[in-house]
């Protein structure tokens, strides 16, 4: 089995850093306001532009200011560029405090003692999310040929390329591979179109398009965590073999 884990809101939960910087740059002005709404709609936001930071068309700054000037104005609150940037910084210095979310780390560890071999799939500019791996000192668990950053790679998910590129790299099977992600357009889509299994990381309670072609294998939610999910799929990959 092999199992590969997206980084931000999957390894961590990505709404703490945001809020700690939202209390410090907005909270004297706005109070709590709607912090886990705001945060959900930068993301989407942020993703709306992915492609065009990604190719040179927007600078992070540009894409920074962007992402929290909507997020905010959909929010009825309206913050000025200046104030985008001042909260980016503070947002970037709370990221450096990151750790590992403690179910997230239960299952890194039953992966290591069970022998189930362990990558990253991330999106995001190669020094940035690198950062973020060292941060969360993930050499623990994850050796460092097997982390993949799209940045580093040009290519990004849901493209099927960078599955592709890590069955190559990792020589393994997408029969045999798992993706454990929090987006359901990027990680979820993307896994399932390489033929991988999906685990949803659904901290959110987001919903996914009736329309939708794809849905997860797995969700982990409030009711399922992923250790359980993973012990659960390990136990019969096992019992599969034994037999």
């Amino acid at each position: 089995m092999n199992l590969l884990i997206d980084v931000d809101d999957t390894l961590y939960d990505q709404l703490t850093p945001f809020t700690e910087a939202y209390q410090s740059v907005f909270g004297q002005l706005y109070g709590d306001g709607p912090v886990d709404q705001i945060f959900v709609k930068s993301r989407v936001y942020s993703d709306e532009v992915f492609e065009q930071v990604s190719s040179g068309q927007m600078s992070n700054a540009d894409m920074h200011v962007y992402r929290m000037t909507r997020a905010m104005e959909d929010c009825g609150v309206r913050i000025t560029a200046e104030q985008a940037l001042a909260f980016q910084e503070r947002y970037a210095e709370q990221q450096q405090r990151i750790v590992v979310d403690p179910q997230m780390e239960e299952l890194l560890d039953f992966a290591v003692r069970t022998g189930i071999r362990l990558g990253i799939i991330t999106n995001g500019p190669a020094e940035h999310q690198a950062r973020k791996v060292r941060q969360l000192r993930m050499n623990r668990w994850v050796e460092e040929q097997n982390v993949f950053i799209s940045g580093q790679l040009g290519i990004a998910k849901p493209d099927t390329g960078l599955f592709r590129h890590v069955e190559q790299s990792m020589n393994i099977r997408p029969e045999e591979s798992y993706y454990i992600g929090d987006s359901y357009a990027n990680d979820i889509v993307g896994a399932k179109r390489a033929g991988w299994q999906s685990i949803w990381v659904n901290r959110r309670q987001h919903q996914i398009p009736e329309q939708a072609e794809y849905r997860p294998d797995y969700v982990a939610d409030g009711e399922h965590a992923p250790l359980e999910i993973v012990r659960a799929i390990w136990s019969t990959l096992t019992v599969g073999e034994e037999s």
